[in-house]
């Protein structure tokens, strides 16, 4: 994993850096700059010929536009710098980069607009725009010709890049400062910045892309940063060994409490997401009544009746059969599609207090613990929680679904540690937490996957990976990170729009087996 900064931990590392490690700055601006370029090819392809316009402001983020343009030019590259403030005003880094990209190009590829008008009219005939206009240092909102600057890149609609952080975003909360930049690629330095995977910085950034400046690793560890970025090596490096010898029991058994009338669709999905991260052997435990419809579902997954309300949901006297059906598996999967019929609530509720075993708590089963998420610090184990901005809303006192999605990563903290369990809460980059208040967040999804059922998906294989033997952290992370990953391949083969979640549980062997190190 990579850990993730905020702006007061970056300047301590580039000081570090420049003071005790002896990397002058400009030797860090030239290895930003040029990095920026290795993954405009790697985006865009071949770059000679092309047009690209280079939005500058004053500060070091200009001088690491300066350094761009200058490799760009060496690349037959034509480079137009639209400078939005007088050379003289420039940061003593960023006057030298523009001395040296002056020398290189000459004056006539520097122009200063004046106006609004005047800077679209420059970015219209260009092929892509980087803006390199404002670094992570903003904390008021955006004014005069660099408010004009932002509204034209928008309004230009090119291909753009954003030098280490949109401008206008702030870096630590990802708020838009009176308006940002909407990127389609983000080349951010050193570290990701945790405004480019919260609040509006989701949907500024883009792609994100981190450049190796060259920050000595024991400065980055003792930096001590408590929220990462999930890798796919990391990712990949948690799932079980598959050895020779191995057979159906070797990959654990999944027990999947789920489902109801009208809602078996949900206990399916749980159990075969399960079977396609690799284990072993499923078993749903269902209302007896809809038993039959479950199985005309399911091929390789078992089945076992339990009793039922009349309202064809989970009754209360099935408490000690679930609690043996739960004793005699290596994971168990509670919640998708039980509904909130209260017999069926009450009966989850004595439940978690009585498991012993690794548990993924979602959908209904976080429905019957609202207004009593005390319950979840009498669990014997610590459960993974999987709720959706609205099911964790309903957990917390007195939080709404706005104030959650206002503040996903300190919330999901937040929670985590107060009742001592594992949160995944999903969204448009997913965060998890765990009760020690190290969290992480996944870079993977896409919203092709705002369509029912992919949250089922997703607790499946948390409950698979769980009965391989992966530690509550390792699975909740690995599975996130997969599930994001199977839905990104089945978006880049349908499309967002028509996906559905069993194209998302077709895609998790291809994830899974995929060998990539983004």
């Amino acid at each position: 994993m990579i850990p993730i900064a905020t702006v007061d931990q970056m300047r301590t590392l580039d000081r570090q850096t420049i003071t005790e490690a002896h990397v002058p700055s400009l030797v860090l601006m030239e290895r930003a700059g040029t990095g920026v370029v290795v993954h405009l090819e790697e985006r865009y392809g071949p770059l000679a010929g092309k047009s690209i316009a280079i939005v500058c402001g004053k500060g070091n983020n200009a001088g690491d536009g300066f350094v761009i343009g200058r490799v760009l030019r060496r690349k037959k590259v034509r480079v137009q710098v639209l400078l939005l403030a007088s050379p003289a005003d420039l940061s003593r880094e960023a006057k030298t980069m523009y001395r040296r990209f002056q020398r290189a190009a000459g004056q006539s590829a520097i122009t200063r607009p004046t106006d609004a008008d005047g800077i679209l009219r420059r970015l219209m005939v260009s092929d892509i725009i980087i803006d390199a206009i404002l670094g992570t240092g903003l904390s008021t909102p955006v004014a005069g010709l660099y408010l004009d600057a932002i509204v034209a890149i928008n309004a230009a609609a090119r291909p753009t890049v954003a030098v280490d952080l949109p401008s206008g975003l702030h870096a630590d909360t990802g708020t838009i400062l009176g308006a940002a930049v909407r990127a389609d690629l983000t080349v951010t330095f050193g570290l990701p910045k945790i405004g480019l995977y919260s609040g509006s910085g989701i949907e500024c950034a883009g792609r994100v892309r981190v450049v190796d400046i060259g920050i000595p690793a024991a400065f980055v560890q003792a930096v001590g940063s408590r929220v990462m970025l999930l890798t796919h090596a990391a990712a990949h490096a948690a799932l079980p060994m598959r050895p020779l010898s191995s057979h159906k029991g070797t990959y654990g058994h999944v027990g999947v409490i789920a489902g109801s009338v009208g809602k078996t669709g949900a206990a399916a999905m749980a159990a075969l997401a399960a079977l396609r991260v690799g284990t072993g052997l499923v078993t749903v435990a269902v209302p007896s009544s809809v038993n039959d419809v479950l199985e005309a579902k399911l091929l390789e997954v078992m089945t076992l009746p339990m009793p039922e309300t009349k309202a064809r949901t989970f009754a209360r006297t099935g408490l000690e059969r679930l609690l043996a059906f739960a004793g005699a598996r290596d994971a168990v999967v509670v919640g998708p599609g039980l509904t909130t019929h209260p017999e069926t609530v009450d009966l989850v509720q004595e439940f978690v207090k009585r498991i012993d075993k690794p548990c993924v708590l979602d959908a209904d089963a976080l429905n019957a613990l609202a207004g009593k998420a005390s319950l979840l610090t009498e669990c014997k184990r610590p459960p993974i929680i999987t709720p959706h901005p609205g099911e964790m809303a309903r957990l917390e006192t007195e939080a709404t679904t706005k104030s959650v999605n206002q503040d996903r990563l300190g919330t999901a903290i937040r929670f985590a540690r107060e009742r001592g369990v594992f949160v995944i809460l999903k969204g448009a980059r997913t965060v998890i937490a765990r009760p020690d208040g190290l969290a992480a967040i996944c870079p993977t999804g896409n919203p092709g996957m705002a369509t029912a059922g992919t949250g089922d998906v997703l607790t499946g294989m948390v409950g698979g990976l769980l009965a391989q033997g992966l530690s509550p952290w390792d699975a909740a992370c690995a599975a996130t990170y997969f599930h994001g990953l199977a839905g990104d391949l089945a978006a880049n083969l349908l499309g967002q729009a028509g996906m559905i979640a069993r194209d998302v549980i077709r895609q998790i062997p291809y994830a899974l087996a995929l060998n990539t190190h983004a």
